[in-house]
């Protein structure tokens, strides 16, 4: 089935893979050929697919998924990284800024705690995918 992943700065990939597993806000979803249409949310994670009999990672900080009637599955996303490109020690940094300014945020239910969050989970996507793939090497 064709894949392809597309951010607001580039198409990060497009080609033909067997599977596709990606984390949606309902859960875990894993797409084969002849899957259902749909459209759902993504939650910032890893999306796996596998391209003949090798199983990549690309980073995601969430978007869209839409898998289409002809099998082709397109992921619109905020932000994409394919985890060779994932550069540990800005993930990691970045977690740690957003762990500090979340400590220091005087209202839990505040909107910047909410982006604040957002860029944790962010961080903490790209240093799961990266460490996973420098593990792997």
């Amino acid at each position: 089935m064709q894949f392809k992943i597309v951010t607001p700065e580039r198409q990060v990939f497009a080609d033909e893979v067997s599977q596709v597993t990606m984390m949606t806000t309902m859960g875990e979803i894993t797409v084969l050929p002849h899957h259902i249409p749909l459209v759902c949310n993504l939650v910032p994670g890893e999306i796996k697919y596998k391209k003949k009999d090798e199983e990549l990672s690309i980073a995601v900080s969430g978007g869209f998924a839409e898998v289409r009637p002809d099998g082709s599955v397109v992921i619109l996303a905020d932000t994409a990284e394919h985890a060779h490109e994932i550069d540990l020690t800005r993930a990691e940094a970045a977690r740690v800024r957003a762990e500090k300014l979340m400590s220091e945020a005087r209202h839990k239910d505040d909107v910047d705690y909410a982006a604040l969050a957002a860029q944790m989970e962010k961080a903490m996507a790209r240093l799961r995918v990266g460490n996973k793939y420098r593990k792997i090497k």
